[in-house]
């Protein structure tokens, strides 16, 4: 096990409580274990164990970044996102196969969508000629956490954000009868119709989507 690995589970053991790790299990339906660390706390204590290890090389990263998300308490995982999150400098395009993973496997929406955050936003920013390779498979693939992710990478993107594929993605989509997907075609179209909410009315009109996708795209509209 790497030093930093060591010292974040030394420090997560110690500042475990069990009340707040039975609580967060249930609100995950008790399909992951915790320590039961609030997140302020648990950021800060790995924030201070990252500064100690440097890492220089994208392969190091990952070795230490798998290390902590193949550990069994869900904190693991979320400092696993952070730490990779911290060395975007190291990334190079081929770390888009460890993300894969990560969305793949211990997959729940908390996790998830804070790769989209952490992870996906960045490097398609960084790496923009992977985005239709990459997200074209996904949003055809048969696992909804891959689907969900192609869907939603772009939510933060504002004017940049592409329509055309947008479109393409969500009506791949749009029968769907899993909760997540239509969750995140209206997730999506909610954030985007913060900067363009014509376009997404008149998609919303103009176009079959579930009833949940449609209630969650026009939240704030009216």
């Amino acid at each position: 096990m790497h030093p930093l690995v060591k010292d974040i589970v030394t420090l997560y053991h110690s500042n475990a409580d069990e009340v707040n790790a039975a609580g967060a299990k249930a609100y995950l339906r008790h399909q992951f274990n915790f320590h039961g660390l609030k997140t302020p706390l648990r950021r800060g204590l790995a924030k201070e164990v990252f500064k100690q290890y440097p890492i220089t090389t994208e392969a190091d990263l990952i070795i230490i970044a798998k290390e902590l998300w193949q550990l069994p308490e869900r904190e693991y995982q979320y400092a696993c996102i952070e730490l990779v999150a911290r060395h975007k400098k190291l990334w190079t395009a081929n770390i888009i196969s460890f993300f894969h993973y990560l969305i793949t496997t211990k997959s729940w929406w908390d996790t998830v969508d804070f790769i989209v955050n952490e992870h996906l936003a960045s490097y398609f920013k960084l790496f923009p000629e992977q985005i239709v390779p990459v997200t074209g498979k996904w949003n055809k693939s048969d696992n909804i956490w891959l689907q969900r992710s192609s869907i939603i990478f772009q939510k933060s993107y504002k004017k940049a954000l592409d329509t055309k594929l947008l479109t393409q993605y969500i009506l791949n989509c749009s029968s769907s009868k899993e909760f997540f997907i239509q969750k995140a075609i209206g997730w999506v179209l909610r954030e985007y119709a913060r900067t363009n909410p014509q376009w997404v009315i008149e998609f919303v009109r103009n176009n079959n989507l579930a009833a949940l996708s449609k209630r969650e795209a026009m939240k704030h509209l009216g």
